[in-house]
């Protein structure tokens, strides 16, 4: 007797749930099956039905979080300056932050901002590819740079949980700190020559 599909999309769905609770609480190596079928209630024969181990369950999450590059909208700049993609990155923060705030916070997993990170830079090298004047070797270092700067700062961001800075403030900030550095940001500094 065959499965029905939404009874098999909503199992794993459920050891998934149950998966994601125990994660927010405690770190991957802490978390058993056991643990997971007996939150989800099924036996362990049903968790291997669709994952192999506690790493695949994080492994589909995190997948299911990372735009594809179809996902993403174009990138281009007429201006010759990188056009970073903020209300890109704002948006998959609002709609994702429940998993961001826990995967790319402190007991997060720390690949998972990599992955994110080659998600999006494939795109935005993209709009460079063919310029005889950009060194590409360098644009990899520099979309590195920026890109793990604004997760950093968007990830503290949402961390933070207050209306201390809008986002309009925050994409501001960034903005600056990405056309004039970050030197000339700080107080002390803005005066003096840098």
């Amino acid at each position: 007797m065959k499965k029905k599909p939404e009874v098999t999309a909503q199992t794993r769905q459920n050891l998934i749930d149950a998966f994601w609770t125990l994660y927010c609480e405690k770190r991957i190596e802490k978390i058993t099956i056991k643990e997971i079928t007996q939150k989800a209630g099924y036996n362990r024969g049903t968790f291997y039905e669709y994952f192999t181990d506690v790493y695949d369950v994080l492994e589909s999450i995190e997948s299911s979080l990372i735009p594809t590059l179809d996902e993403l909208p174009p990138v281009s700049t007429t201006t010759g300056t990188l056009g970073m993609p903020l209300d890109m990155f704002l948006k998959l923060y609002k709609q994702n932050n429940q998993y961001y705030s826990v995967l790319l916070g402190d007991n997060g997993d720390p690949a998972f901002a990599s992955k994110l990170k080659n998600s999006i830079k494939p795109t935005i090298m993209e709009v460079f590819v063919g310029k005889n004047d950009v060194n590409q070797k360098e644009l990899d270092y520099i979309l590195e740079y920026t890109l793990s700067a604004m997760i950093g700062i968007m990830s503290y961001w949402f961390k933070q949980q207050t209306d201390d800075i809008t986002s309009d403030k925050l994409f501001e900030l960034i903005y600056r700190l990405m056309e004039q550095g970050v030197m000339k940001q700080l107080p002390f500094m803005s005066s003096e020559k840098v």
